[in-house]
């Protein structure tokens, strides 16, 4: 299952973005998040989710790049 949908409902609810209006292959610094919104936001998927994520995922730059990488954690996780 995709972690699309819940990454959306988290800008949603830590940013109060409109879901409908985040385009999932826009990319999130021309959305306007910042460099510290952007670490704000990975530390909030990484307790959502239960996973640690590398200092190499903070270049990614698309909520769908982000719920890729979240998938790929989620599921080694639970290797």
């Amino acid at each position: 299952m995709s972690s699309l949908k819940q990454l959306q409902e988290l800008v949603h609810e830590k940013f109060g973005i409109d879901e409908a209006a985040l385009d999932p292959h826009a990319s999130m610094r021309e959305k306007g998040f910042d460099s510290l919104a952007l670490v704000e936001f990975l530390f909030a998927i990484e307790d959502k989710f239960g996973i640690s994520m590398s200092d190499e995922d903070s270049d990614i730059d698309t909520l769908a790049q982000l719920s890729a990488m979240v998938d790929k954690l989620v599921a080694a996780k639970a290797a």
